[in-house]
């Protein structure tokens, strides 16, 4: 083997690539950035909001922002909104930590008759999981997954500045490559 390929190689594994904690840090300081001046401007509401969340071989603490769309409707059966979710999660699992930065869309659906705040929550969005996602009971194939929701949830306060919610919460690669465990 020359020497010439065999330092690179030396140099290859022996530096790991900053990308994780870089691409972390960069998504989470947009993420303060776009709903610190989203909140200044007037119309729909602007939330940050923290998540735990736990698995049978992983636990994890996300960060997010939301904003609420312009757009909202009366149907017969409810009151349906929306809103953008951002998030960067740490997940700990038994053998390796992973960082999932994701954006999604939701629909909020308030039925008519349900006391004031109540709602039932569902969005499906774009995640990456990197490293990717790897622990004695599950292995995904691939960074990219989707991450589907659905939660049972109620905003109260002065304007319904607070909320709470209960989620339930898979990420999945839809079948893109095996093994797809989800």
């Amino acid at each position: 083997m020359p020497a010439a390929h065999l330092l690179y190689d030396v140099a290859v594994h022996h530096r790991p690539f900053p990308f994780p904690r870089i691409a972390s840090r960069l998504a989470l300081g947009a993420l303060m950035a776009v709903a610190s001046t989203q909140a200044l401007a007037a119309g729909p509401r602007s939330a940050w909001y923290v998540q735990g969340g736990a698995a049978e071989d992983a636990q994890s603490l996300t960060v997010g922002a939301s904003r609420d769309w312009r757009w909202q409707t009366q149907y017969r059966y409810g009151h349906v909104s929306g809103q953008w979710q951002g998030e960067v999660g740490r997940w700990h699992s038994d053998s390796e930590d992973s960082t999932q930065v994701g954006v999604s869309p939701a629909l909020h659906w308030r039925p008519n008759g349900w006391s004031d705040g109540w709602f039932v929550e569902g969005g499906i969005g774009m995640n990456v999981i990197f490293p990717r996602y790897d622990t004695r009971v599950k292995a995904f194939s691939t960074t990219f997954n989707f991450g589907d929701h659905i939660a049972l949830g109620k905003r109260f306060g002065h304007n319904d500045q607070h909320e709470w919610s209960v989620r339930f919460q898979h990420f999945s690669n839809a079948g893109i490559q095996r093994p797809n465990p989800g």
